[in-house]
């Protein structure tokens, strides 16, 4: 009987066998085994209508297994009667499925849907990238499967994966690429696209030569792979970018969907079978983990490489349920049955409340210690023990001691990521180890950040809004308690957002000083919290409109390390051009060097000289085109704009070229004189330098600029007339005093 020990690599439906599972062996192989899957799906309803529904399957013509059984009902009390239907394999569930649901729509079904990776990881405990160790029968089929390791692990042995990179010479929005560029370990080869056949043939010999296990490729989803495939087909060659011969590549076609308030769009994909593909331009938050995060995602999740770098967080959460659920045998819903329970108004203004703002003071602090709770809304369904089929808890007391499906899903993931934060702040940060550590946090904090919302989100299958706002509830006690658990400290407390608090105390500059705030919070609320880090100074911001009112989530400041922290301010924002947000931040950097709030003014003419110098830069065209661009979002069609904005002109403009743009895309653009007022960066040709709109991009930078010197007094009027020329007098002497409204605020 062959043996072997290795990876579990990917894993598809196979008609013939069941499933189709590759591995990656201790000793170097790629190989794909079948494993017999049978699945069932269950349908509920009254006993009459299953019946006629057993009696319907019975005269197919290859009739299922079913029969009567008591399943649980995570919303329903009692156990529920439903009709047990087994197919040979997940292929012929799926399709057993449609034909029943088409036959008998008013029944009520559950595991329907349920992706095979999901029902795969429930019943055997693998998951991509699980170490295994297999047993082989005949014809390659799994006979026994043993899992070697766990998702939660903090140090899992890696795959030794091959990765080939795949790119275009330049972006296909802008510009038809004449090259592919290959890159394989230290080598790198140049394919000429415009000889379609040498280029297979070349990148066909590559594929054979070095077997990749990735594909990581720029633009491939939406261009690359496409064109590949259609130059092969065009060629009549076959180009074995799958390493299963016998699938070709799966597509799926481009999705607009609104989310959380905003038009999002996801580009088509290209999937592959016994090889993975990803585009780093089509991958969720690749920016934040990279490939790291990526198998992070999929091990947690369970999900595929493939799809888990793909779909959103939300996805990830749900899959963890779905997993949960069928792992503590509770049905998983075809669709959401449960509707929000009837509230009164006074019910509402008591329970729909959100997380807890204080707002700041205006101005400059410091020193001051920023402490966060650690993941603080996913710590609190744990500890209150919060999820739909739990009784409601009291603040942060749990009403029952049984762990609902919620915290049993999220209590090992919120162990792991504390831990490996607590790695994190032990390790310096040159040690080669720390960089993936803070990849795999950052795939946890984005699943953990969702996991909130999705409790509440209408479509969640084990979501109820009253659940969700439990949560807000105990946030709000659990903030409360640490405000009052600093203040009797002798801390005063200067903001509160949400999760986090901004706390100062005269002598208290180091992180050891404010360590008996964090062992309080951790007496009264029974939740983690650390602290973020010291700030020399930090600078709370008012809002644009009115000076007067404070902004719960706009400030900047500097740790005593010298790391700088920006929120809320133009060099966060994702439609300010990159040449704006370059000198924002070189200002702030600047400032950076002040030890303490009252040296603040002694940076303010070297700060000053650096927007002199921008616009200088600007006005004598020394500014690149390419920092200059704007991205907006496109939220509709752009037949459909009444008064277009300036990304609906942009993508008017490239229409006209033939490029339809799609709601939830961003067009990039550079502002210009006269009408239509926009250069979509994307045409053929690139707008004349002559013609960009100086006093726009003028105005923006003083905006910004004026945004961090503000708290030093200066105004945006006193800067713009001064870096204009229209003020003679020496601005170096004005700030040698605080602002009067802000001086308050400074510690000297």
């Amino acid at each position: 009987m062959n043996e072997f020990s290795g990876w579990m690599f990917d894993l598809y439906d196979d008609p013939a066998r069941g499933v189709a599972v590759w591995w990656i062996t201790d000793d170097g192989r790629r190989l794909c085994t079948g494993h017999a899957f049978p699945v069932r799906f269950f349908a509920a309803g009254g006993a009459a209508r299953l019946a006629e529904l057993a009696h319907w399957l019975n005269r197919l013509p290859d009739p299922p297994a079913c029969r009567l059984e008591e399943q649980r009902d995570l919303f329903l009390p009692q156990p529920l009667t439903v009709l047990a239907v087994e197919a040979d394999s997940p292929t012929a569930q799926a399709q057993l499925f449609k034909q029943t649901e088409r036959a008998f729509p008013d029944l009520t079904y559950y595991d329907a849907d349920v992706a095979t990776p999901l029902r795969y990881t429930a019943r055997f405990g693998a998951f991509p990238l699980a170490r295994c160790r297999v047993q082989l029968g005949a014809e390659d089929e799994i006979e026994r499967l043993e899992v070697l390791d766990e998702r939660w692990d903090l140090q899992p042995q890696p795959a030794p994966l091959r990765v080939l990179e795949l790119e275009p010479d330049c972006n296909p929005a802008s510009g038809t690429p004449r090259a592919l560029l290959a890159h394989c370990g230290r080598h790198t080869c140049r394919f000429d696209l415009r000889q379609a056949r040498a280029t297979l043939i070349n990148l066909r010999g590559l594929l054979v030569q070095e077997d990749p296990d990735v594909i990581l490729s720029e633009y491939g989803d939406t261009w690359l792979l496409p064109e590949l495939l259609r130059m092969a087909e065009e060629q009549g060659m076959a180009l074995p970018l799958s390493r299963d011969l016998r699938r070709k590549a799966a597509h799926k076609k481009e999705l607009t969907y609104f989310s959380y308030g905003q038009i999002v769009y996801r580009g088509q994909q290209t999937l592959l079978f016994g090889r993975w593909h990803l585009d780093r331009r089509n991958a969720m938050l690749w920016d934040d983990y990279a490939l790291e995060g990526a198998l992070e995602t999929a091990r947690i999740t369970c999900l595929p490489v493939q799809t888990a770098a793909r779909t959103s967080p939300g996805t990830g959460i749900s899959s963890m349920q779905i997993v949960t659920a069928l792992q503590n045998g509770i049905l998983v819903p075809w669709h959401k049955q449960q509707a929000e329970r009837p509230k009164t108004a006074l019910d509402l203004l008591h329970r729909d409340l959100g997380g807890l703002v204080y707002q700041p003071r205006v101005g400059v602090h410091g020193p001051v210690g920023a402490v966060d709770f650690i993941s603080m809304y996913p710590s609190v369904m744990v500890k209150a023990n919060i999820s739909p089929e739990v009784p409601l808890p009291n603040g942060l007391e749990p009403a029952s001691d049984q762990p609902g499906l919620i915290p049993q899903t999220l209590a090992p993931l919120l162990e792991k990521r504390v831990a490996l934060k607590r790695k994190i702040a032990a390790l310096p940060k040159w040690h080669p180890r720390r960089k993936r550590f803070e990849a795999l946090a950052s795939a946890h904090k984005w699943l953990l950040v969702t996991c909130f919302g999705y409790l509440g989100y209408k479509n969640a299958r084990f979501g109820r809004i009253e659940s969700h706002e439990a949560v807000t509830a105990g946030g709000r006690e659990a903030v409360l308690r640490a405000k009052e658990a600093a203040e009797d400290l002798g801390f005063e407390v200067l903001h509160i957002f949400v999760d986090g608090l901004w706390v100062q105390k005269p002598g208290c500059s180091t992180p050891a000083d404010f360590s008996p705030i964090l062992d309080e919070i951790l007496q009264r609320t029974g939740l983690p919290a650390a602290l973020d880090g010291v700030y020399r100074w930090v600078v709370f911001l008012p809002s644009c409109q009115d000076a007067r009112v404070p902004v719960g989530n706009r400030y900047f400041g500097v740790f005593q390390d010298g790391s700088l922290k920006v929120r809320g301010i133009e060099a966060r924002r994702r439609d300010t051009p990159p040449w704006i947000k370059a000198v924002q931040m070189e200002i702030v950097q600047h400032l950076a060097g002040a030890q303490s709030p009252a040296e603040l003014p002694d940076f303010l003419p070297g700060a000053l000289s650096i927007v002199r110098r921008a616009l200088a830069a600007l006005s004598a065209g020394r500014v690149p085109l390419a920092d200059l661009l704007l991205a907006q979002r496109l939220t509709r069609e752009v037949k459909d704009y009444t008064t277009p904005s300036p990304a609906a002109r942009a993508a008017a403009q490239l229409e006209a070229m033939g490029k339809h743009i799609r709601p939830g895309q961003r067009v990039r653009f550079v502002w210009t004189r006269g009408l239509p007022g926009v250069h979509a960066w994307d045409l053929p040709t690139p707008p004349d330098p002559a013609e960009v709109d100086c006093v726009r991009y003028r105005t923006m930078l003083l905006r910004a600029a004026s945004t961090v010197l503000q708290p030093l007094g200066i105004q945006r009027e006193t800067l713009y007339q001064y870096c204009c020329g229209a003020v003679e007098q020496n601005l170096w002497q004005i700030p040698k005093r605080l602002n009067p409204q802000l001086q308050m605020s400074y510690l000297i």
